[in-house]
């Protein structure tokens, strides 16, 4: 069993309290790993030695060439480790292998993106016109300043990845927070940054629980959080900010609409829509867990698609021919089928799983089957609610307008799809849906380069790209007068006018 320690000013220790507890595996509930359990103290000490380095230490004001370099170390280095932190992941949080090495591989060309980013010059020309006198005018993008970041149990290591890459590009330290249920890959890319030689409190990592986390969003020493998790408990986090005026940036639930248009080809959308719903078992926050089928196309589909889920491979997230793995915890099953008996009691046709899989392989783990559902009124909690588990929801349309309806009408915009082989038709139902990306013919493939983030109550801000960037900068406009004489000013004689 490995041994794992609180990251906090360059040093690895152990909690306060003395406390520890035990990180188990979904899929075999296996004790995988002993760690400290942080309490406030500890986040307070890890809140410290991120102020100090920020205000006395060197990373703010060091050349960003030097900065890049540092990031494109971490880059190469997560790239060596890759196969190890894959491994953890699967065991920690039941990603299947081939998912979990993904996605640690698109964490390093993260950290490679914001190392060319923050390269970049921070000085913003702005354009002459506007002014009402002669001047030069230019934005700075200055750091933030210690940002708290507090991320789910679902993607541990890149969304440690996308928080922590574009803050220290930027000069910022951070104090990160990573869910308790899955700690072990974060703090693997704790180690990296170590070795890497990132000064001492510039990246600070504490496993903690929940309330202890809180303490990010009230501290005034803190200048922004980050948060990705539930929308309930982002506008806790919102509300405890607001004390201190802190940035805030969140991203939160989604019930992303699958919209299939009446020219779709069947075949490619068959495997998109499945990736859609039950990648990672359907515990993403973009996952598409609402599918809008035309009338003309519904029974049709709807065969296809069940026959197609029956070929899944539930199984151990080591073995490279599993499909889906677990979920993450009994509470999550369970919750899981409180929404599978919520559907039925409303009326829903259930039509596949539903249930936890029979067979010994499955007995000691967190396994649920591949749900599907037809007769779904939008009405109905299991097409409204997040689940954040493999059940997705058909709902049937008559025409686009009752098709982009329908896909407005949840509280969430996060994410969504639009599947049809007419390209310019497909962009216009897109533009129609309220939701912070849209994918055409495609589903959950995210673009480092791009703005990723949610409108309504999906949250606030934007990760990735230049946008996720400028999210860690605060911009100063800087104003140069060109006017060298007196008289010339626009302010002369305006208080003290000549006699």
């Amino acid at each position: 069993m490995e041994e794992y320690k609180l990251y906090i000013n360059g040093k690895w220790q152990e909690s306060k309290s003395g406390k520890s507890y035990f990180s188990t595996s979904p899929s075999t509930q296996e004790k995988i790993a002993r760690l400290p359990l942080a309490d406030r103290s500890d986040l307070d000490d890890a809140i410290t030695a991120a102020r100090a380095a920020f205000d006395q230490g060197e990373w703010p004001g060091m050349k960003a060439a030097r900065r890049a370099d540092f990031l494109l170390k971490i880059a190469q280095k997560i790239q060596e480790r890759a196969q190890e932190i894959a491994e953890i992941e699967a065991r920690d949080a039941g990603a299947v292998i081939r998912k979990a090495l993904a996605d640690v591989n698109l964490g390093a060309h993260t950290f490679r993106f914001y190392a060319k980013l923050a390269d970049r010059s921070p000085f913003e020309p702005l354009p002459s016109e506007g002014s009402l006198y002669i001047s030069s005018n230019f934005v700075l993008r200055e750091p933030v300043g210690v940002c708290g970041q507090i991320i789910p149990w679902n993607f541990p290591f890149l969304m440690a990845v996308w928080k922590i890459a574009p803050a220290i590009a930027m000069g910022n330290t951070v104090v990160l927070k990573p869910s308790s249920e899955t700690p072990l890959s974060a703090l693997k890319l704790a180690q990296i940054i170590d070795e890497a030689g990132v000064p001492p409190g510039v990246v600070n990592v504490v496993p903690c629980p929940g309330s202890v986390a809180e303490h990010l969003a009230t501290d005034p020493r803190v200048d922004k959080i980050a948060f990705t998790g539930s929308t309930e408990i982002g506008k806790r986090i919102m509300e405890k900010a607001a004390a201190t005026v802190k940035k805030v940036t969140l991203e939160l639930g989604g019930k992303s609409p699958v919209v299939v248009l009446d020219d779709v080809e069947i075949e490619e959308a068959l495997d998109g829509i499945l990736f859609g719903v039950f990648y990672h078992q359907g515990q993403i926050c973009i996952a598409g867990t609402r599918l809008l089928l035309p009338e003309t196309l519904h029974d049709q589909l709807v065969e296809k698609l069940v026959a197609r889920a029956r070929q899944i491979r539930l199984g151990d997230p080591l073995d490279q021919r599993s499909g889906m793995g677990p979920l993450i915890s009994e509470a999550q099953v369970k919750k899981v089928e409180e929404y599978v008996q919520s559907g039925l009691k409303e009326g829903a046709r259930l039509i596949l799983g539903g249930r936890r899989p029979s067979g010994e392989e499955y007995a000691r783990g967190f396994y649920f089957e591949p749900t599907i559902f037809t007769e779904v009124k939008n009405s109905m909690k299991i097409a409204q609610e997040e689940i954040f588990g493999p059940v997705l929801s058909i709902i049937r349309y008559r025409d686009e307008k009752e098709a982009v309806q329908i896909a407005n009408d949840v509280v969430y915009g996060l994410a969504g799809s639009v599947w049809s082989v007419n390209i310019p038709r497909a962009i216009e139902i897109a533009k129609k849906i309220r939701a912070g990306t849209i994918w055409i013919n495609d589903h959950h493939l995210l673009n480092y380069n791009a703005p990723f983030g949610g409108f309504k109550q999906s949250g606030i801000g934007r990760e990735m790209g230049l946008y996720g960037l400028n999210e860690y900068t605060e911009p100063k406009h800087i104003h140069i007068d060109l006017v060298r004489k007196r008289k010339r000013k626009v302010w002369y004689n305006v208080l003290l006018p000549d006699k």
